[in-house]
């Protein structure tokens, strides 16, 4: 059976060219990047070349960047620094966080480390700003504020400048967990007011286990992780050697067909909306999907029946993948939380398609046909 791979919101396939800069550090190039003798320097190097590179795209100095395991370790270490070290009491954030973010506010909040209130949402799912600043300008506390760029499971964008700046106004630590922008948007970290970002390799065609975050050098931090020296004295650990350089290489390839790319990838969303509309009685989008919107994810409610309450099932069992909501949750049978933050209704079943310049338009042809027998 042919796989259509429609969760590219989840992970997305190895680029070929990726894995070919990967594979000599696979295989002959595996020193140790601490060591002194000459493979470990070499390591060293490649390390220090994949910095200098991921800086340069996203237009910030290469001590800013440090390198981690994946998003949920960079956004755990910048929001729990933001506490811990700088001072922030109250933290500031949305019901529609990725769980990296969402658990560990709680956890921080459940452990009295800090106080915790949640920005409103409009109808759309967008952040309501105004609502933001109201809760900066009554917080008497240092706050931390922690909202992501793109909505993982409905795709709605945050004006991040917009927010960054509203921090600015009121001294308060801004995080944003970009996992979903870095790679498939242009970044200018020099003009951007933001004090911590992340990424993930496996969003944009990179290896899996690699991740980023961006420290603005006008914050200090302690370590998250205990140990060697590793990352200037910041992520202790032996580095993901072959993960760090697929980083880099993933990303100057994402940078540099983004244009084509984003059109392309735009074109197969709306086409799918398109159809589903056309095909299917009943349809909804959620959030803002064909306007301030992810390219990449359509989130859609079905009407809900005997037979579309088992559509991801079925959609398996036909090779398509796709998911009802972050593949975090998955197996877990509780819904998205995302969903019933802005549209709870129990009479329909959502489900997130992703998109990657891997897809066509027959593929979307094939799945919306499939989709027509099981509402």
């Amino acid at each position: 059976m042919n796989r259509t791979y429609f969760d590219n919101a989840a992970t997305t396939s190895l680029d070929p060219a990726v894995l070919e800069a990967m594979m000599p550090y696979l295989t002959e190039k595996f020193g140790n990047p601490s060591s002194i003798y000459s493979y470990g320097r070499e390591s060293r190097l490649a390390i220090e070349n994949a910095r200098k590179s991921v800086a340069k795209i996203l237009n910030a100095h290469p001590a800013e960047i440090f390198f981690t395991s994946g998003g949920t370790e960079s956004s755990n270490t910048a929001i729990t620094a933001a506490v811990r070290n700088l001072g922030c009491k109250h933290i500031i954030s949305s019901r529609i966080e990725h769980h990296a973010t969402s658990h560990t506010i709680e956890y921080l909040h459940k452990k009295g480390e800090a106080a915790l209130s949640y920005v409103k949402l409009l109808p759309d799912g967008h952040i309501d700003l105004e609502d933001l600043e109201l809760l900066l300008k009554e917080c008497e506390d240092k706050c931390l504020v922690t909202l992501m760029h793109a909505n993982n499971e409905i795709g709605n964008l945050l004006n991040i400048n917009a927010v960054g700046e509203i921090c600015k106004k009121y001294n308060a630590i801004f995080h944003s967990d970009t996992v979903q922008t870095v790679g498939h948007y242009p970044f200018d970290l020099r003009k951007t007011p933001v004090h911590f970002i992340t990424g993930a390799s496996h969003k944009f065609h990179g290896p899996k286990g690699v991740g980023m975050l961006y420290i603005n050098e006008s914050v200090h931090i302690e370590p998250f992780l205990h140990g060697g020296s590793q990352e200037r004295n910041m992520r202790a650990g032996t580095e993901n050697l072959y993960g760090i350089v697929g980083f880099a290489k993933a990303l100057e390839i994402a940078t540099n067909n983004y244009e084509a790319d984003s059109k392309y990838v735009a074109s197969i969303k709306q086409y799918m909306g398109d159809q589903l509309k056309a095909h299917i009685n009943g349809v909804e989008f959620n959030g803002d999907a064909f306007g301030n919107s992810l390219y990449a994810v359509l989130n859609v409610s079905f009407p809900k029946t005997e037979k579309s309450e088992m559509i991801l099932f079925n959609l398996d069992i036909s090779g398509i993948c796709a998911s009802g909501g972050s593949a975090c949750t998955s197996g877990v049978d509780q819904g998205s939380h995302v969903i019933r933050a802005i549209k709870n209704n129990p009479n329909q079943v959502a489900v997130r398609f992703s998109f990657s310049k891997h897809n066509t338009k027959e593929e979307v042809d094939f799945v919306v046909d499939k989709l027509k027998g099981m509402i």
